[in-house]
């Protein structure tokens, strides 16, 4: 373990205590968010993502040294373990330095070395290998081993024998392997052609390409890999062979004069050429493919953090808007809380076109519920919807605004189990018209509805490790559901089963109590609730908020387990719990004037973090952090694809952030791209550095391709 704490140490730059804590609260069973949020001092503050990333390598570091265990017991049980094999073994600091170790003495299956090795040529092998310098030929030595019993008919078949052990010998070893793929990595090139060059697809542009493998971008490996899967492509790496072989030969074969060093030049190139070239192919195109993924995988939870952390609309009657050509427009409206309060089928789009029709009912619904705003989908048929929408705005009295919201994924919440146990009564097609209208209202409450991978912020997540992107993702959900915190009261299980320390079941168990019970009136109620122990509460307590409850500090962030400090806190500073219920702490900062944090934390027993947690949650309870994010625009008129002129200033919302760069909705039908090297005056390595999901910028015209719908943005010197 000391090992594992130096290794994550070093990686980490971290402390001991930090790395120790961490890996004895995580083996104890708490959660990330439990982690992150109410145990700070025992981390020094990590944040979520990056005990999500010293957990994931913590353990692999734990099933590295598990199988290092493994290989050191298999080979000794062959009984040819050794002080420096396993010392290699031991200083080894990846899976596949451990396998290239155990590749000699892994069993094999039937082989040409085996099979020599069957009929007694590993003798001759040896002689062959060694390179003495003596008389005779190595002809004469191999008609000694010549044997109709063992099938070794000729002369030529004993050498071939024996070389094929030397080739399989050169292939097994650790040290050439290593240096093998090394080179092959730094100084090999990848090259795809078109299995049809003639045939029309998205990968003409590697139907003739080749990039060295040490630069091609991650989402080119991505792209290429696909093209391949879906047969348009075939792909190769080109190794730099005369330089490897140049370096075998000079590790393998001795100076001139023995009668069999040309015997081993020609096992070195074979055993290079047959055994170990496509062998590291296969790894290095696995370990372009695996970093490829992570990064993929990154890039997904990075924008679906900062969806999911979106501004809730709050206050507004909404009306959903689902967009449809044929089949019609679905709406839905609902009130300020997301209830449903009525339906609709419109048809102003093609073919019907109905379109005083439809002006006449939404006007209708507009004003019988005083819809204050209309989300519109950003699906097929948005651009023809949002024209009729701004155009029918117009002979509305008072203000009413529309939006353009993202709809990937509402097609699957309205055909799923639980958008049939939440609107039993309601047709599949109009449920996609209500989650359009909720996910404006609160985004979080109404994507986690959804399977992540739905929700179309990512690049290329169809094609990386599912299971890997599943835990990513469910990791992602879990930390922004728990840094906002949900209300005891109202949340639906789908959003319960993400707070830290609540499963499924139990989710749908404090469901129950509250339908049996009424409110929860009091955090300590939960415990109450059944398969919900003391464990679970303290994981869970401090992110569940009551509004309305007895105690002002359950509708805080502030975990039960510190209330008697806040109490305390607060008698220090002169206040009662009445005046944070009254938000009666306006003159806090100046009570809190020549106090000295880390004295008053002593004097409260509690750490420093802690202490300012406290402070920051008392003096504004129940707040919600999403309000401090960029809200959404608001559109009262439509921009055309037309009306757009190189060089106009623009304000968009980030939509995607990809490895080339950011899709920004500006209005149009389709999102403009502001390419990675658009995207500031200084040299950008990646585009989350610069903008998130949801950032509201301002972005200047580069170019307009009508024909293709497509614009060019820039944000340079805006």
């Amino acid at each position: 373990m000391d090992v594992i704490i130096r290794q994550l140490m070093l990686e980490f730059h971290l402390k001991e205590y930090q790395v120790k804590n961490t890996i004895e609260l995580i083996d104890a069973g708490n959660t990330i968010p439990f982690i992150a949020r109410y145990r700070k001092e025992q981390t020094g503050e990590l944040s979520d993502t990056v005990l999500r990333e010293l957990f994931d390598r913590l353990s692999y570091l734990r099933n590295l040294q598990t199988r290092k265990e493994e290989v050191i017991r298999l080979i000794g049980e062959q009984g040819k373990m050794n002080e420096e094999l396993r010392d290699k073994i031991e200083k080894a600091v990846t899976l596949t330095e451990v396998e290239d170790l155990y590749r000699p003495y892994r069993p094999k299956r039937r082989t040409r070395a085996t099979v020599a090795k069957e009929k007694g040529l590993e003798p001759l092998a040896q002689i062959i290998w060694e390179q003495n310098i003596f008389q005779g030929t190595i002809e004469e030595i191999a008609k000694e081993y010549i044997s109709q019993e063992k099938e070794v008919h000729t002369v030529e078949e004993a050498i071939q024998g024996a070389l094929d052990i030397l080739a399989e010998l050169v292939a097994d070893d650790a040290e050439y392997r290593k240096k093998i793929r090394q080179l092959t990595f730094e100084k090999g090139m990848l090259l795809s052609n078109g299995t049809d060059s003639e045939a029309k697809s998205v990968y003409e542009m590697y139907y003739d390409y080749r990039e060295p493998v040490k630069k091609i971008p991650d989402h080119r490996v991505l792209a290429i890999n696909r093209g391949e899967k879906e047969k348009f492509l075939k792909v190769k790496i080109q190794a730099p062979e005369e330089e490897i072989l140049h370096l075998l030969k000079k590790e393998t074969i001795k100076p001139k004069g023995s009668i069999s060093a040309s015997l081993v030049e020609m096992a070195v190139e074979d055993g290079y050429r047959r055994l170990i070239a496509p062998s590291v192919e296969r790894e290095i195109r696995s370990e372009l493919t695996e970093r490829a993924e992570e990064k993929a995988i990154k890039v997904f939870a990075g924008n679906l953090k900062n969806l999911l952390l979106q501004p809730p609309v709050k206050d507004m009657v909404v009306m959903g808007f689902d967009p449809a050509y044929r089949t019609g427009c679905k709406i839905a409206v609902v009130d300020e809380t997301g209830k449903l309060l009525d339906t609709a089928t419109v048809y102003p789009t093609e073919p019907q076109k109905e379109t005083e029709k439809a002006k006449r009912e939404l006007l209708a619904l507009i004003e019988k519920y005083g819809v204050h705003i209309i989300a519109i989908g950003n699906g097929t048929a948005s651009r023809e919807s949002e024209l009729f929408v701004a155009q029918m705005l117009k002979e509305v009295k008072r203000p009413v605004y529309y939006v353009i919201v993202n709809e990937a994924g509402a097609s699957v919440y309205s055909a799923s189990k639980l958008a049939a146990e939440e609107y039993p009564e309601i047709n599949v097609s109009l449920r996609g018209a209500i989650s359009i209208a909720r996910r404006l209202q609160d985004p979080l409450a109404e994507l986690v509805k959804i399977d992540p991978k739905s929700i179309g912020v990512g690049q290329y997540q169809h094609d990386v490790n599912q299971s890997r992107l599943h835990e990513a993702l469910k990791g992602v959900v879990e930390d922004a559901v728990n840094s906002v915190g949900v209300d005891l009261n109202t949340a639906s299980p789908s959003l319960l089963q993400y707070i830290a320390g609540i499963s499924k079941t139990v989710a749908a168990n404090i469901v129950k109590y509250r339908e049996e019970h009424g409110k929860f009136q009091d955090r300590r109620e939960l415990l109450k609730v059944p398969r919900l122990g003391p464990s679970a509460f303290e994981q869970c307590a401090g992110f569940l908020r009551i509004p309305e409850g007895k105690h002002v500090l359950d509708n805080t962030a502030v975990h039960p387990e510190s209330y008697e400090a806040a109490e305390r806190l607060l008698a220090r500073l002169g206040y009662r719990l009445q005046d944070v219920k009254n938000r009666q702490l306006g003159d806090l900062q100046n009570r809190m004037q020549g106090i000295n944090l880390k004295t008053l934390a002593e004097e409260l027993e509690i750490g420093l973090p802690t202490l300012r947690d406290i402070l920051k949650e008392i003096q504004k309870p129940g707040r919600d952090p999403r309000e401090e994010m960029p809200k959404p625009i608001f559109r009262s008129d439509v921009l055309k694809l037309e009306d757009l002129k190189p060089d106009m200033i623009l304000t968009g919302t980030v939509r995607n952030v990809i490895d080339f760069g950011a899709f920004v909705d500006i209005g149009i039908k389709n999102d403009g791209l502001v390419h990675i090297s658009e995207m500031s005056d200084k040299y950008v390595r990646n585009p989350m550095e610069v903008v998130s999901v949801g950032d509201v910028v301002k972005v200047r015209v580069l170019k307009i391709d009508v024909e293709r719908g497509k614009v060019s943005l820039s944000m340079k010197g805006i």
